[in-house]
């Protein structure tokens, strides 16, 4: 059953909570690092996003905050949370500074090859998981194969898993930069899925990068990532996979895979299901080919 809450409950709930547990003792009602809408969120020095009526943004220090305090992993990159008031959906914010990312390999995407690396890093992951007692997790497919948008520089997935006897979608976006990544990690209920997508659409069209920022704005010099496209998808961990071969390079980041589908999976999920009670460089002097 949803349960519906109001503004004024929410934000006094989330107030309690952060006040209690992270941030020193305060007379308003809305701490700091708490935004409703309508407003304009900062992503950091990196971007911004615009705060709808009906949305809270969370900036990236309350958003560790309470990750610490669920007990999720914490990466120091986290730049936000946005979630709607009626709990049904929210969005994660992480910015990632690996240089200006060629989309050379973006008519190369193996979306079969990329599933099966998923499956083999969560499996050793799941080794993990049991000897912590917690519940493994099951990769099923994708809902959605890694789509690359060569117009915005937008790279969207979606998979879906199991855990516990309970499905999850993981739904990703990863917004092009000058200097970098904006991860985006959608966290819904997977019957939500369908009719929410084109309002986190809409929502993501308004994520602006700062000037100097975009990936229209690279200059002669600026870094360059060491991969591209196909290893967003994996986190960053197929870097040099083309010369080490699967197995060669995929052990060595299998904590790095399974951090990532833990915490954008299910960690991220169960956090807003336990709170809100719903998911609910190198240099280069020559302009990369796109």
């Amino acid at each position: 059953m949803k349960l519906k809450r109001t503004n004024s409950v929410l934000l006094g709930m989330l107030g309690a909570l952060i006040l209690a547990v992270t941030l020193p003792a305060q007379d308003s009602a809305k701490p700091d690092g708490i935004l409703e809408g309508p407003g304009v969120g900062k992503l950091g020095n990196v971007a911004q996003i615009e705060v709808p009526a009906g949305f809270i943004f969370l900036d990236g220090k309350t958003t560790r905050a309470m990750m610490k305090q669920r007990g999720d992993p914490v990466s120091g990159e986290e730049l936000g949370l946005l979630r709607n008031t009626n709990g049904e959906w929210a969005v994660y914010f992480e910015f990632s500074d690996i240089g200006y990312v060629k989309d050379d390999d973006k008519d190369k995407l193996d979306a079969a090859k990329m599933l099966e690396s998923y499956r083999k890093g969560t499996a050793e992951g799941n080794k993990q998981r049991e000897a912590a007692d917690r519940p493994p997790i099951e990769i099923v497919g994708w809902d959605q194969e890694p789509k690359y948008d060569p117009a915005t520089h937008n790279l969207t997935w979606c998979l879906r898993a199991t855990s516990a006897g309970r499905e999850f979608v993981n739904y990703n976006t990863r917004l092009l930069g000058r200097k970098g990544v904006m991860k985006v990690v959608l966290a819904c209920a997977p019957e939500d899925l369908p009719k929410i997508k084109s309002e986190f659409n809409e929502l993501l069209a308004k994520h602006k990068f700062l000037s100097g920022e975009s990936y229209a704005e690279y200059r002669p010099g600026d870094k360059i990532a060491k991969y591209g496209l196909a290893a967003l998808v994996l986190g960053g961990a197929a870097v040099g996979a083309a010369k080490l071969g699967l197995l060669g390079w995929l052990l060595p980041f299998v904590k790095k895979l399974w951090i990532l589908i833990v915490a954008a999976l299910v960690g991220v999920a169960n956090f807003f299901k336990k709170l809100f009670g719903k998911v609910t460089g190198r240099k280069n002097d020559d302009r990369p080919g796109s």
